[in-house]
């Protein structure tokens, strides 16, 4: 225990409390937001606490072992904190969230009462609520690597280790038409048709500016390459706006070889047998000795 939480159970033994909550909301974009349920801003490790942005929490649920920890975030929407445009953009899906019951009259008397991120995010009627998962939520995905045909790299990782940055993988441009899930930029000629599917976007500049999504397709007409996604950005990409296109891979052995010429970091098993080779049985007509292309199932 921390002397900062001794100090808090300390003042709450006494009986006569001034006690609140602090919520620090860390986005994957670098920016931070705190708030408190207090009726005045508190500053804490040089982060400033709002008062005014109407947030509060639904009981904490904890549990022992490995189960999920799991709250609510409520609170009004305000262009000056929390905007409906910065969570439809998705800037908050993930983002950091550390809760901490404090003394108000010391702020560095406090306890943390939660670690974890925010998950599904609704708003209505200028309302927005925001799930809150634990840290063990983490433990539910799936890690290790995978025996299968294509690679189980992502493109440009330290296991893949294609250089993204190359002008080869990438391309710049400014916006010629705006949207959300399609828009063109200027062909810079160097490019197949194709060549940035299963890619990324990501906006530089502009009002989706960090936005970024996966590249459905990628369309070369008349000097122009029209680009769709996926998904929405949540904020449109308007003409002008700054947007970099990265190159995308299908995770084939053909592909590796010869889009990016790094089959010595292939990270899949493209030779092992498929589902039919479970059912093979020995055929008078061929040899008989395993193989692949020898007798054995293709």
């Amino acid at each position: 225990m921390t002397g900062q939480a001794e100090a808090l159970y300390a003042h709450l033994a006494t009986g006569c409390t001034t006690v609140c909550h602090l919520w620090l909301v860390s986005r994957r974009d670098g920016v931070a937001f705190g708030f408190t349920d207090h009726d005045r801003d508190i500053v804490v490790d040089q982060v400033t606490y709002r008062a005014d942005a109407g947030l509060t929490a639904q009981a904490l649920q904890q549990t022992t072992g490995l189960s999920v920890d799991n709250s609510e975030a409520v609170g009004a929407l305000s262009s000056q904190v929390i905007s409906a445009i910065d969570i439809l953009a998705g800037r908050y899906d993930g983002a950091e969230v550390t809760a901490w019951m404090a003394n108000w009259q010391d702020p560095m008397m406090r306890v943390c009462l939660f670690r974890g991120n925010i998950g599904e995010i609704t708003q209505r009627n200028g309302v927005f609520r925001a799930e809150l998962r634990g840290l063990t939520d983490r433990l539910n995905q799936v890690r290790g690597q995978t025996f299968q045909r294509s690679c189980s790299a992502v493109l440009g990782d330290r296991k893949c280790q294609v250089n993204l940055t190359d002008p080869a993988y990438r391309l710049e441009g400014a916006a010629i038409t705006p949207g959300k899930t399609s828009f063109t930029i200027p062909d810079g000629g160097t490019h197949a048709a194709g060549w940035f599917e299963r890619g990324m976007v990501t906006v530089i500049s502009g009002a989706a500016a960090n936005l970024s999504a996966l590249i459905k397709s990628d369309i070369v007409e008349n000097g122009v390459r029209v680009i769709g996604i996926w998904e929405s950005l949540g904020v449109a990409v308007s003409a002008g706006d700054l947007v970099r296109v990265t190159a995308g891979c299908d995770r084939l052995i053909d592909t590796c070889r010869t889009k990016f010429n790094n089959i010595n970091n292939f990270r899949g098993f493209p030779h092992i047998p498929g589902e039919d080779w479970l059912a093979a049985y020995p055929v008078s007509t061929r040899a008989n000795t395993g193989g692949s292309r020898n007798g054995g199932p293709a």
